[in-house]
């Protein structure tokens, strides 16, 4: 089956790039700078080489050429496009990466400039869907199996928003190690499961190489990290989380597989309103989420299993909620 080659060509280049890539980017001094503001205990791992993304992200691009070749072929471009809006991503966290490295610092792009260029791509990225035939701008509403009829201009800010929050949640859950990529790899099963319940072969490829690269991604970013993916590839996650579940025409599944990223960004978010409405105050010990659970005891590897264990958890409720959608 093509989603099981494209799963080992995955798991196979990503740990041999591993191999390759870490000292190289030791040689390069390209070590990650730790927030000042952050956990005292984090400063142990200044220095530990980041964009470690860039060999997941090549992992999937080999296994989408390769176990994916025959669904190009035969006209079905979807998994191609899906990886190019999330390699868009990687570029723009690349960049970022790598204005960090260059100031010596932990700020990069601002704000400003990585909302314009994901918004950009969001569009893009809706545009191809559209076109394609596969997106459409009736929402489905999973459990109810019932579909919310939009005008399309209503669609395309909804996509654009969903989007860029998206993949700005998996970055900012790109805190500890392993976390966004123990939270992630049930994500890719869940589409793994999906698209091949819909009888889509060419994003069944896509998933089944997220779910190999990330898994072998695994065996250096768990604690503790010998790398991390940095902004490089934690905006790529994102791109591929909010891009599966557009592709799939089912972007409601996200608050519910993703409940982990709401968590984190909500966290982020209570906690700078509420600090300036109170003159000062804080309503999490430290934000995002992790951080609160940090100071409060629980350790990275707890944090990875717990955050990883309900993330599957849900997965499988998400796919009870979607999978009548198409009759079998």
């Amino acid at each position: 089956m093509t989603y099981i080659l494209s799963f080992i060509v995955a798991f196979g280049v990503a740990a041999i790039a591993g191999q390759i890539l870490i000292p190289l980017l030791r040689r390069l001094k390209a070590g990650q700078s730790i927030r000042e503001d952050g956990p005292t205990w984090h400063m142990a791992k200044q220095g530990t080489p980041t964009m470690g993304g860039i060999m997941f992200i090549l992992a999937i691009g080999v296994a989408v050429l390769t176990a994916g070749w025959e669904d190009l072929l035969r006209g079905s471009r979807n998994h191609l496009y899906v990886f190019l809006f999330a390699l868009v991503f990687g570029i723009i966290g690349f960049i970022d990466d790598f204005q960090k490295l260059r100031h010596h610092a932990n700020e990069g792009l601002t704000a400003g400039q990585k909302f314009l260029l994901q918004l950009a791509a969001a569009i893009v990225f809706t545009v191809l869907l559209r076109g394609s035939g596969y997106l459409t701008p009736n929402l489905y509403i999973p459990f109810l199996n019932v579909e919310l009829a939009l005008p399309w201009v209503v669609y395309m800010v909804f996509a654009a928003f969903v989007m860029v929050g998206t993949v700005n949640a998996v970055n900012l859950t790109d805190g500890i190690d392993g976390l966004a990529t123990g939270v992630t790899i049930p994500v890719a099963l869940f589409y793994v499961g999906v698209s091949a319940w819909y009888g889509r072969d060419d994003l069944t490829v896509l998933s089944a190489a997220l779910a190999g690269g990330l898994s072998a991604f695994l065996l250096y970013n768990f604690h503790p990290a010998k790398v991390f993916m940095g902004d490089t590839g934690s905006l790529f996650l994102g791109g591929m989380v909010c891009g599966l579940a557009f592709a799939l025409n089912i972007p409601l599944v996200i608050p519910i597989i993703g409940l982990v990223y709401v968590a984190e960004v909500l966290s982020d978010i209570i906690q700078v309103v509420y600090f300036k409405k109170t003159g000062g105050k804080r309503f999490f010990r430290m934000a995002p989420l992790h951080h609160h659970l940090e100071m409060g005891g629980w350790s990275e590897t707890k944090l990875f299993c717990v955050f990883s264990g309900l993330t599957l958890v849900l997965c499988v409720v998400a796919f009870l909620g979607v999978m009548n959608r198409y009759p079998v």
